[in-house]
């Protein structure tokens, strides 16, 4: 019996095991079209989380930070589940066709099983793929090169004083070092000098730090610029108190040997507080700064004190005259000897000396130099033993030369950012062309090219300073002089209030915004705007830069005149109150930068606006149907980085009613967009109208796109920046004709324009990240005047220019010199890079090449005539450039000086 009954359980069990294993098969099929519904569902989440990771990632790279390889992975894996899901969800309907019986049963039960299968195993790996890209940081601080070189200017009579820095700085019981002095005499030219100089001899240090610290400092920036060098600010540095952060900075300090340079400081800065090692002989380290107080040497236990004093007779002259131009004081036989008058007044001061000798370099009339002697003495009672407002008057000497009022609010106007700040041209010639500064033109390019003149008259008045091609800063002391004016001297007249980089938590007190024309509260850390301030003559607001969450519904309502408001850089700003309608006589409104997803239907109120601004917003702007063609006056609009026209835009019909509302604005001159889809930027295209004001383009994200004709884009003419970021092109072909169209073709008279010269004219920077496929970028050639180039993270990117394909557009356009205006090179994380060009290029304009990873790249496009007339910088790695193949050995040792480590 018990053989029986054992027997007997064991077929119970194989039977149940078998009956369990057929109805577990079967339920595969019958959860199919649950699952599908439940896959696309995930799908849609995963595509979203996504493009949130993307748009963080495109962020950061403007930023110039560095994607985490986990982001990147998790990106290159999201991308192919992706694609592998739609096609399995497009095979889905004809799988569900096959079911019969209740879904559980099917006309060929194998296949759908196996396709079941496939779905459930799919619907798993999407939820874990969603759930693993919940980054809390997607990049990472770039490592730091040893040293950053920084822009030099170096004036006439201030070697000697460099010198005598130098050798202080050699001596090894000079650890700490302040070089002190007043205002405009020089302090941070001597340091940026010794920055360069341990640049090109190194000397053992493993980094050299810069940070400016300014007046009114807190610990906190001090510590956030010593983290962005050393690659700390990142994760939630952010978030941790100063103490952890100076425990953070010492743990990584303490194992180097660094060079700290302090540029202008008030008061003592505690090195502990900091978390900065006390710079000894035993360790090696430095700490040089500036300050105008030999005092705060004093306080800072300098080993050596460095007074920089005004230059003598002589040394004053000859840099006076360097400015002013020897054909101005050669112009009559009298103004010699008047301009060497001038340039005793300024007392020797080198600042002085460079802008009123700037101010006097149209003055050809004995009379005009008499009257500045004349304006001058009146302000010889001034002294300045420690270059306070008794300096200003001199310095006000050049803002008084100025033409007109125009361009003096234009000059005043820069006061409105922060100390140190970089500012960029095109932000601020867009605010004076809102602000009404300029002359009337019948467009906006002559606007624009009024204002770059301003600028460049202010530069050379030397009342501002060139920051690369896009970029102005301010020296401190005409900062301070500008603010003198504007705040003080003549404050009825000019009528701002400005307290950038203050650390303000919350807005001024009511009381201090009336009767104010211009405010800025740009860089502070204010949050919530709640209260109702009085300001009818506000006209200008900068709110640039805080940590805003809240603005009250009632903070706009007694802003009756506000022309100009900001916000950019508001991350934290989530939505536009609705009482934003208040602000009736707004025409720029600048929401970069911020986290804001939605535009307020209540904005249609704002008739008069002429510059909206929603460039790299955090998610993708959903604008309301009708509200951009509301904006009839609107003149210029950037998108650039929000995805207005992205693929669920043009599922929507959302991008072919953008493009029609776009089409409606017959003032509009300037426009940047990006686009997310070969069909989205086939209907972008299609509305030829805005060919001819379309500024940038990014064409990013691109998934199901082989080949794109580039010549689809030869009609933009005002075409000035270009980035592919994670496209899956394979190839950028340049055919006026021919089979290959990812786009639209070319019209017939574009094809006869590229016939005959390059297409891309205007285009002056272009950057390709990510774009694995790509194995050339022969397109370039098209652009002549390409200033900046960026090439990074394209896996399959073999050379830049390929010979075969250049002959082919040689055909279509004739001979082409490539890079002739380049100044700007990056490439960088291109593992198969061979080659940027088979034989070297005339590159009279190259200032910059950085090369990053790119272990194949044994050859620069170089010989010993390229660098004639032209100091090139060249930064890569260490053991790159020993293994670069030259021309000859005189061609190597010609760059050596050239090259930084990084």
């Amino acid at each position: 019996m018990g053989n029986i009954f054992s027997i007997q359980l064991s077929c119970d069990t194989i039977i149940t095991r078998c009956w369990d294993c057929v109805a577990g098969q079967a339920m595969y099929a019958c959860k199919l079209e649950e699952n599908l519904a439940d896959l696309k569902t995930a799908l849609d989440e995963l595509k979203d989380r996504r493009n949130d990771a993307m748009r963080k990632v495109n962020i950061a790279e403007q930023q110039n930070l560095r994607p985490l390889d986990e982001v990147r992975g998790w990106l290159s894996r999201a991308e192919t589940m992706i694609n592998e899901v739609d096609a399995l969800l497009t095979d889905g309907p004809q799988q569900i066709k096959k079911l019969c019986v209740g879904s559980c049963c099917s006309k060929n039960y194998k296949s759908t099983l196996n396709f079941s299968k496939i779905v459930a195993k799919r619907l798993h790996d999407v939820t874990d793929l969603k759930r693993n890209g919940a980054f809390e940081a997607v990049a990472t601080e770039v490592p730091a090169a040893s040293v950053v070189e920084r822009p030099s200017d170096f004036a006439v009579g201030l070697e000697s004083m460099f010198n005598k820095v130098w050798s202080s700085f050699e001596e090894n019981h000079a650890s700490i070092i302040g070089i002190y002095g007043i205002g405009g005499v020089g302090k941070t030219r001597l340091l940026t000098e010794i920055n360069n100089k341990i640049g090109v001899l190194s000397g053992g240090f493993d980094m050299v730090i810069w940070v400016v610290v300014s007046k009114g400092f807190y610990i906190g920036k001090v510590q956030d610029d010593i983290a962005k060098r050393i690659g700390l600010s990142r994760g939630k540095w952010n978030e941790i108190t100063p103490e952890d952060k100076a425990l953070d900075i010492f743990r990584v300090l303490r194992e180097k040997k660094f060079v700290l340079l302090l540029d202008d400081i008030w008061e003592r800065v505690d090195l502990f507080k900091v978390g900065i090692p006390h710079p000894t002989q035993e360790n090696g380290c430095k700490l040089i700064f500036t300050t105008r107080s030999i005092e705060v040497c004093g306080q800072m236990r300098a080993h050596k004190k460095i007074e920089v004093t005004c230059l003598p007779e002589e040394k004053a002259w000859k840099l006076f005259e360097e400015h002013v131009g020897k054909d101005i004081l050669d112009s009559h036989p009298t103004i010699r000897e008047l301009a060497q008058e001038v340039a005793k007044e300024c007392g020797g001061l080198p600042l002085a000396l460079i802008t009123i000798g700037r101010a006097m370099a149209c003055k050809k009339t004995p009379e005009e130099w008499e009257y500045a002697i004349e304006v001058l003495k009146r302000s010889a009672n001034f002294v300045f033993p420690n270059m306070g407002e008794e300096v200003y008057p001199l310095l006000k000497f050049s803002f008084d030369s100025l033409p007109n009022d125009m361009v003096r609010y234009c000059f005043l106007y820069c006061s409105l950012f922060p100390e140190d700040h970089v500012i960029s041209k095109e932000m601020l010639v867009d605010c004076w062309i809102t602000e009404g500064f300029m002359d009337e033109h019948d467009n906006i390019r002559k606007a624009q090219n009024q204002g770059h003149h301003i600028i460049g008259s202010l530069i050379h008045a030397c009342l501002l300073e060139d920051f690369g091609d896009w970029n102005i800063r301010m020296h401190d002391v005409i900062r301070d002089m500008s603010l003198w004016i504007a705040c003080t001297y003549e404050a009825e007249k000019w009528k701002f209030f400005v307290q950038a980089g203050y650390h303000l938590t919350k807005m001024p007190e009511i009381g201090k915004w009336k009767g104010i024309r211009r405010m800025s509260l740009t860089h502070n850390k204010i949050e919530n705007l709640i209260e109702t301030p009085n300001c009818p003559d506000l006209q200008t607001l900068f709110l640039n830069y805080n940590q805003l969450k809240v603005i009250h519904n009632d903070f706009f309502q007694f802003m009756c005149g506000l022309k100009v408001l900001s916000l950019r850089g508001n991350i934290g700003l989530r939505e536009l109150p609705v009482g934003i309608l208040k602000l009736v006589c707004l025409e720029y409104l600048d929401l970069s930068y911020t986290g804001i997803r939605q535009l307020p239907i209540e904005l249609k109120a704002l008739e008069k606006l002429k510059y909206l601004n929603m460039e790299f917003l955090c998610h993708r702007i959903t604008i309301p149907r009708g509200l951009l063609s509301g904006f009839s006056k609107l003149q210029i609009l950037r998108m650039y980085g929000s995805y207005p026209f992205d693929e669920e835009a043009v599922e929507d019909n959302i991008t072919e009613c953008l493009a029609e509302e776009l089409q409606c604005l017959n003032h509009l001159n300037v426009l940047t967009v990006s686009v997310t889809s070969a069909f989205a930027l086939d209907r972008f295209l299609s509305a030829e109208m805005l060919h001819s004001f379309t500024e940038s383009i990014g064409l990013e994200y691109f998934s199901h796109s082989k080949q794109l004709n580039i010549l689809s884009l030869a009609n933009i003419k005002n075409l000035n920046h270009l980035q592919l970021t994670r496209v899956s092109l394979e190839e950028v072909k340049t055919e006026s004709k021919g089979e290959y169209r990812m786009i639209k073709a070319p019209t017939q008279s574009q094809i006869s324009t590229i016939a005959t010269q390059p297409c891309f004219q205007s285009l002056l920077t272009v950057t390709t990240l990510d774009c694995s496929k790509l194995r050339d970028l022969t397109w370039l050639i098209l652009a002549p005047n390409l200033r900046q180039c960026v090439v990074k993270d394209c896996h399959k990117l073999e050379e830049i220019i390929n010979e075969i394909k250049l002959s082919q557009v040689a055909e279509q356009v004739g001979t082409l010199s490539p890079f002739a205006k380049l100044k700007f090179l990056y490439l960088g994380y291109l593992p198969e890079l061979k080659s940027i060009y088979w034989d070297a290029l005339p590159i009279s304009c190259m200032m910059d090449i950085r090369v990053e990873e790119c272990p194949k790249l044994r050859r620069l496009p170089l010989n010993s005539n390229s660098a004639k007339g032209n100091k090139i910088s060249i930064y890569g790695e260490e053991k790159w450039w020993k293994e670069l193949q030259w021309e000859d050995e005189y061609t190597q040792n010609v760059f050596l000086p050239c090259f930084t480590a990084i």
